[in-house]
């Protein structure tokens, strides 16, 4: 369960599942670029006010649980997750480049919701580890631990 972020004047919780399809719904996550990615995410937490609680993919799109403050726009945590971990995959494992014709990693679009409106943090948790189809189930490579924030 998360914390809520204590600052000097505020005190929040405010979560977000954000949905992000890979380009061409290309099949690109291999372990190490699943390694990667969660090692870009822990440099996004310590330069951003954005919190992964929980990053994990079905074959052709990621799921981030994120946890971020009021100050911070939704546009701007999609934008600054969805630009940061593609620049910093493509430059990891140029063979994903490749793979995705020299394009972008992820499509202009993405999902992006409130946790706490339709559901809870566990709902939204259990939807995504639901996630998959038969031939490519749903695989949670990443879940953060309880912190103390400031």
């Amino acid at each position: 369960m998360s914390e809520h972020i204590h600052k000097r004047h505020n005190k929040n919780l405010l979560l977000y599942h954000l949905v992000c399809p890979i380009k061409y719904r290309r099949s690109v996550l291999t372990d190490e670029v699943e390694k990667s990615l969660v090692e870009v995410c822990s440099n996004i937490e310590s330069r951003f006010e954005i919190y992964f609680i929980e990053i994990g993919a079905d074959a052709n799109h990621v799921h981030f649980l994120i946890q971020s403050v009021p100050m911070l726009s939704v546009k701007s945590i999609a934008q600054t997750v969805k630009s940061i971990t593609a620049k910093e995959l493509f430059r990891l494992h140029p063979e994903v480049k490749v793979q995705l014709w020299g394009g972008q990693f992820w499509t202009s679009g993405y999902y992006i919701n409130t946790v706490g409106q339709y559901a809870n943090e566990e709902t939204i948790q259990k939807y995504i580890n639901e996630q998959g189809q038969e031939k490519t189930a749903y695989k949670k490579f990443h879940r953060a631990q309880l912190r103390l924030f400031e």
